[in-house]
């Protein structure tokens, strides 16, 4: 291969063809219930692209988590290949450790270390000499906020700033591609605005591709420059977060919450509940234009309306995208 063209493959920094892993049926002891088989990735195929921020978006027990074990070298699928800047992971998954940083949902091996120590180990072990370790272990504590933490044990901090110290960690000897899983998890908006920013910033100045873990919408409508979104082990639906939406554009979502029930007794307001999806004293509606606007004033206009706290009406979301194609484990996905 040339190199012209070596750099042209390149440029999609992941190449997954056929994934699959299925976990066998396991039985129950004593006559306890059982676990049956479940496919957890299921003939996956994705293509990331250098420079971007490419989500994977589903409830729990979608094969999130699995995939990644699969990508990062963790996990070795039954079936399928998994390139990584022109690596085999699948036949050298040694490799996976010198090319990208993972954050995974528990970094329990890093908690008996200080914030400082973390950060500065983890440069180390990628290969980079003592004082080249301290000087990026410093400049990222400084970029986080978290150099006031450096002297204290991961395992003393609260939820939220451990998860922090962490990112800060996985920065520290560059790699090319970041994988997060759930980064943010327990974070402050502060420190969620501090994440992103470290990820734009390594994007703009060296390329840096992101592959994110997430079942959090807003989130993921904010930051990912493409989104696949998984049921099942399966890729559902894979584009731009508008490309998504533009699936559902036809629909508005109405929510109405009522002050402390739903006035069933009124007879307009008995025939919404038939199709609304109730959260306490919410219901969400799922409505063609026309039919939002009939809700909106019957709600608003009729007997309904001084049992009704709040009402609104948004254009669709990544959540609505997900709903309309029909996934799984529809209240999965979280909206805050």
């Amino acid at each position: 291969m040339t190199r012209a063209a070596q750099a042209l493959r390149y440029d999609d920094v992941v190449r997954v063809r056929g994934l699959s892993k299925t976990y066998p049926a396991v039985k129950g002891r004593r006559g306890a219930p059982g676990t049956p088989e479940v496919r957890a990735t299921d003939a996956v195929e994705l293509d990331v692209r250098r420079g971007e921020v490419f989500g994977l978006l589903g409830p729990n027990g979608a094969g999130k988590s699995t995939l990644v074990r699969q990508l990062t070298g963790l996990l070795r699928p039954d079936a399928g290949s998994v390139e990584i800047l022109g690596h085999d992971i699948v036949r050298h998954p040694e490799r996976a450790a010198r090319i990208l940083a993972y954050l995974g949902q528990e970094s329990t091996a890093l908690d008996e270390l200080t914030v400082s120590l973390a950060a500065e180990t983890t440069g180390r072990l990628r290969g980079l000499d003592a004082r080249r370790a301290r000087a990026e272990r410093d400049a990222v504590l400084e970029e986080l906020g978290l150099t006031p933490l450096a002297g204290r044990a991961l395992k003393k901090l609260s939820g939220g700033q451990r998860r922090l110290a962490c990112f800060a960690a996985a920065l520290v000897g560059r790699r090319a591609l970041l994988v997060l899983d759930e980064p943010t998890t327990g974070m402050d908006p502060v420190a969620r605005r501090a994440v992103w920013a470290a990820v734009d910033r390594r994007r703009a100045e060296h390329g840096t591709t992101v592959l994110l873990v997430t079942h959090n919408v807003i989130e993921a409508e904010t930051v990912l420059d493409r989104v696949a979104v998984l049921d099942e082990g399966r890729v559902i639906a894979c584009d731009t977060p508008a490309g998504l939406k533009a699936q559902v554009a036809g629909e508005v979502r109405v929510e109405l919450v009522w002050r402390d029930r739903a006035p069933l007794e009124v007879p307009e307001v008995a025939v919404l509940r038939e199709r609304a999806v109730e959260s306490g004293r919410r219901w969400t509606l799922r409505l063609a234009p026309e039919e939002a606007r009939a809700v909106v004033a019957t709600v608003t206009g009729g007997a309904a309306f001084a049992a009704l706290d709040d009402f609104t009406l948004a254009t669709p979301s990544l959540e609505d995208v997900y709903l309309a194609l029909g996934g799984a484990a529809r209240q999965g996905l979280v909206r805050a």
